[in-house]
């Protein structure tokens, strides 16, 4: 590192989202990330067992009588303890019924941003509302600044389907649709040259199609989640049992039917849209839209939606479950 590099801290992207927290950084021209789970499990507390984990380097804390492991590997002890791992937030918000979420975010986002440095930004992600909602975001968005800046942290925020945006279509100025499909959301923004022009969010996502899933073959939303992203695939070509992969399938379909019917819906309904020359790309991102297919059911079922929009191409985002953290990145370099 040399002093200019000391004397100014590179700056961090930090992708907030209901399955996972991504933090990305620039570093040799290079952007590089680091992940956890966002999510926790208390396992019986013996002094062993802490020591072990200790000397492993996993995440947890004591609480009472129970060891909470926070990030991947509270994934592997909830599988191995037969229960579902626990949430920090729900439908891309803050969880209300965990009351000690807001501790685990905290701890989470430490793991993966490190230890601040004086004057050093950081921008998160927040969601967009759902289409029609009269809420607010103001809590989630202002607990997070006090989480994040409580870390000494300088804070912005940026929302999610613009990070998509910023991260993927700078060849056209920022102008164009971003999609980050996740756990809690399916977030969109339209831009226009950076600008964001409408953005709205779909509250049916990963988890959605993990508990519907799960209710149908008796399994836990948390193992059914971990299949899938082991082995499953849209284009019937996945090794997983045929009952799984059935059910699985469905509530895929559901889930880009009401995607491309919320779009249809809320570009039809927007006002004032800019005009536009020419037609314009459009970028899947998100852990939801990585198994293959997907992208080829989205715009085959977009295509024949009637959508009011001209498309130029509807294409994935490089590393799909990279791409919200790099916006946020592209954000906080920006501001430097």
């Amino acid at each position: 590192m040399n002093r200019n590099e000391t004397a100014n801290p590179g700056a961090i992207g930090l992708d907030v989202g209901t399955s996972r927290i991504v933090a990305a950084r620039q570093a040799d021209q290079q952007i590089r990330y680091t992940a956890q789970l966002n999510a926790f499990v208390g396992i019986p507390y013996s002094r062993i067992t802490q020591n072990v984990l200790q000397r492993e380097g996993v995440p947890h804390t004591i609480q009472g009588d129970e060891i909470i492991v926070t990030g991947n590997e509270s994934e592997r002890f909830a599988d191995f303890l037969n229960k579902d791992i626990r949430r920090t937030m729900s439908h891309g918000l803050i969880n209300a019924d965990e009351p000690d979420g807001a501790k685990f975010i905290r701890a989470i986002a430490s793991s993966v941003a490190g230890k601040a440095e004086k004057g050093q930004k950081l921008c998160f992600t927040v969601p967009a509302a759902p289409i029609g909602a009269a809420e607010t975001l103001t809590y989630h968005e202002a607990a997070l600044r006090q989480i994040l800046g409580g870390l000494g942290f300088e804070v912005s925020s940026i929302n999610e389907g613009l990070a998509v945006v910023y991260a993927e279509l700078d060849g056209t100025n920022y102008t164009g649709i971003g999609i980050s499909c996740g756990g809690g959301l399916c977030n969109v923004c339209f831009s226009y040259l950076s600008v964001p022009v409408l953005t709205f969010s779909l509250p049916k996502a990963g988890d959605f199609i993990d508990g519907s899933a799960a209710s149908v073959i008796g399994e836990r939303a948390n193992r059914v989640r971990m299949l899938k992203e082991q082995s499953f695939y849209l284009n019937g070509h996945s090794p997983l049992e045929n009952k799984l992969q059935q059910v699985l399938t469905v509530y895929y379909d559901d889930l880009i039917q009401s995607l491309v019917a919320s779009l249809r819906s809320a570009f039809q309904s927007a006002r004032n849209l800019p005009k536009l020359s020419r037609p314009i790309p459009l970028v899947l991102s998100g852990g939801t839209a990585i198994p293959e297919g997907f992208r080829d059911r989205f715009e085959s079922a977009l295509r024949s939606s009637d959508f009011p929009i001209a498309l130029s191409e509807i294409r994935m985002a490089a590393e799909p479950q990279n791409t919200t953290a790099k916006g946020a990145l592209v954000a906080a370099l920006s501001s430097m």
